[in-house]
Formats: structure tokens, C-alpha cells, sequence
């Protein structure tokens, strides 16, 4: 039997001001005000009705996504985390993150969410060109992300993150570089370093704006990366960069293939059972039907043959070595499963093995694809 990986949970908060035209995640513009309590309520209610899949663990980390969480009042969000604790046993080291968009943040709201047990926020800023961020449907200013980062670290929070993109519309490398230079400036102790693709049904893919070329992007990546490393930021995964102890654990648990229940619309969950079986959920998107207490949309359990694969993607994202036991212990299967897979991806030289791990290479990150497509 495999053992119960450490338990993690995600809640969705769906509404945003207005939708940026590069996002595809589970967004809605809002129409009118946020229905705080009713809400609230609804995600508890579908708490309650995962929590038999959970054999009695105890949450690890939370994080509160979107959408704009921070739309959610204070008061709202000390009834969804006292709400969480009376349902779930969460440990009392606990980190407890929440995304913030700079537009929608205010003083006493951050101290507010702060009370009611928020120890991390992650602030999307994606740029601090004005221009930049017109082109990408944002609705915050330069001034108003730094002064949600100055906020956010003058709460004396256990972190906070600060999201950022790199190739935008029409970005040239001073640009993408100098964006870099003024979030480093901020000190956040973490930095989310994304690159932007265009995504299917979203504005951006029916009318394409004009990206940076490969040749182009390897600069901005292989350029800022020099910047953050000088920073004193290591870089943890794709475009993830963190300060020496600051490194999110709430991500880290996805990456390391670990459990987590996801409550709210459209978020998903991965459950480990006591018999082995790994049952994943989808929860129903669209806010209408969750806030009819439709809350449960898709559920299945993981196929033997379809683990490993599921394994290794998440896994083989870490540029931190992956214990070899931990195959056999999250997913149940002897590791003799993937022996002559793992035998191409060593003889490929997109994976190194040692005794106790197997180690992603340089080679392996440029090929990622090529390299899960081999546990498929």
C-alpha cells in the first residue's frame, strides 16, 4: 500500500473586476457585488462533503486563488478560515497563502486577512510598464503594485510573492529586464517569473498580439535569470525564484505529487486513499451552478498505467533531485513499472540516476516534453 502523501488545500474564488485577455483560468467578470457570506457558506458545504476522502490528515498549507480572492471582504474571509479549521484538523505552522491584485488592495483589508490566519500573499503585478499593462487588460498602475508590495512587507506576513511576466506584446529585453530590476527592488522573498503563451479561448488567441521570437525569449530568460540568481534568489522550479527558506510549500506539494482537496468553482483535487486508489475531483465551474449546491462536477480514480506519468510530470518540474522511494510510496508500483522507460531517459541524458535519486539535467529541462512523453 502506498502511503498517504502530506495533504494540502486549494480554494477558488472565481470573480474578477474584469478579465484580462490573456487568462484562461476559471474567471468570471463581476456583475455587481461578490455574494461574500453565500459564497463562503457554498465552499464549506463542499469542504464538508470531501472531507470522508481526506482519512483524517491534517492540511499543510492553503491556497486561496482565482479569480480576485481579494475581492472577498475581511470578514468573509475570517468566516471561510475559521469555517476550514472547524472541519479539517490544520496544522498550526500552517502557511496560508492568498492572491491579491494590487487594484483591490487596501490597508485595512490586508491586516484584516491577516487576522483571519493569511500568513502568505502572492501579488499579481505582471509588469510595471503602464503601457504593458493596458495590453494586458490589467487594472492597477506601477505605483499602486509597489505600493501593495511595500504593504504586504511591512505586515511582518511569514512571505509574500510578487507574479510577474516576461515576454509580453512587443517586449524588448531592456523592458523585460528593467520589470525585473524593479520587483527585485521591492526585496519580495519569493518571485514567480512566468513567461507569457497564448492560450486557447481566451482574447489574446482569436486576435494574437506580436511576442518576442525564441531567440528573443532565450535572452530575456537566460538574462533574467543571471539578475535574480545575483539577487540572492534560487531558482526552484520552471518560474519559480525564492529567497533561501522562502520557497512556497503549498506549490511544492503539487510538484512533489502530494494530496489536495480543491473546493469552490472549478477547482481540482488529487486524494491518495488508504486502499491505494487515487481519486481525482473536478468541481463545477461555473458559479451558478456551484452556488445551486452542484458542487461536485467530475470524479475519477488515477488508472495503474496513467500514475507514473502523473508522477514524473509534476515531479520532473522541481529542479530539486526526486528520491526514488518516493515513486513507490505515492504511487503504489514497484519501481521495476518504469525501469525500461527511466532506462531511455538516462540513455537519452535527460536524467540522471543515483542510488537514492533521480536528477532532471540541463538536457532534460530544454526536452521536458520528450522526456514525460516516454512515461506516457
Amino acid at each position: 500500500m502506498p502511503e498517504l502523501p502530506p495533504l494540502s488545500l486549494y480554494i477558488h474564488i472565481p470573480w474578477c473586476v474584469q478579465k484580462c485577455p490573456y487568462c484562461d483560468f476559471n474567471s468570471h467578470a463581476l456583475k455587481g457585488e461578490v455574494p461574500h457570506n453565500e459564497y463562503v457558506q457554498h465552499l464549506l458545504n463542499d469542504l464538508e462533503r470531501d472531507v470522508p476522502l481526506t482519512a483524517g490528515r491534517e492540511v499543510r498549507t492553503v491556497f486561496i486563488g482565482g479569480g480576485t480572492p481579494s475581492l472577498l471582504s475581511s470578514e468573509a474571509m475570517h468566516m471561510l478560515m475559521d469555517g476550514v479549521r472547524a472541519r479539517v484538523p490544520l496544522s498550526p505552522s500552517a502557511e496560508i497563502t492568498m492572491e491579491a491584485n494590487p487594484g483591490t488592495v487596501e490597508a485595512d483589508r490586508f491586516s484584516g486577512y491577516q487576522r483571519a490566519g493569511i500568513n502568505r500573499i502572492s501579488i499579481g503585478v505582471q509588469s510595471f510598464s503602464p503601457e504593458k499593462l493596458t495590453r494586458l487588460g490589467r487594472i492597477h498602475g506601477p505605483e499602486e503594485a509597489r505600493r501593495a508590495a511595500q504593504l504586504a512587507s511591512g505586515l511582518g506576513l511569514r512571505s509574500f510573492n510578487l507574479d510577474l511576466m516576461h515576454g509580453l506584446p512587443d517586449q524588448s529585453l531592456d523592458e523585460a529586464l528593467d520589470d525585473l530590476r524593479q520587483a527585485i527592488a521591492l526585496n519580495p522573498p519569493h518571485l514567480s517569473w512566468y513567461q507569457l503563451t497564448i492560450e486557447p479561448n481566451t482574447l489574446f488567441a482569436s486576435r494574437p498580439p506580436v511576442l518576442p521570437d525564441d531567440d528573443a525569449l532565450w535572452d530575456i530568460f537566460e538574462q533574467g535569470h543571471q539578475l535574480l540568481t545575483a539577487a540572492g534568489y534560487q531558482q526552484y522550479e520552471t518560474s519559480a525564484y525564492a529567497k533561501p527558506g522562502y520557497r512556497c510549500e503549498h506549490n511544492l506539494n503539487y510538484w512533489r505529487f502530494g494530496d489536495y482537496l480543491g473546493i469552490g468553482c472549478g477547482a481540482h483535487g488529487k486524494l491518495t486513499q488508504p486502499d491505494g486508489r487515487i481519486v481525482r475531483t473536478v468541481k463545477t465551474r461555473h458559479p451558478r451552478g456551484f452556488m445551486a449546491g452542484n458542487y461536485l462536477d467530475k470524479q475519477h480514480e488515477v488508472a495503474q498505467e496513467d500514475k507514473p506519468f502523473e508522477f514524473f510530470m509534476n515531479r520532473f518540474r522541481l529542479l530539486e533531485a526526486a528520491p526514488r522511494a518516493d515513486f513507490s510510496r505515492y504511487t503504489g508500483l514497484d519501481e521495476q513499472a518504469i525501469r525500461p522507460q527511466m532506462d531511455k531517459a538516462l540513455a537519452a541524458e535527460y536524467v540522471v540516476e543515483r542510488a537514492d535519486a533521480w536528477q532532471i539535467t540541463e538536457k532534460g529541462k530544454l526536452f521536458l516534453n520528450s522526456l514525460l512523453e516516454l512515461f506516457m
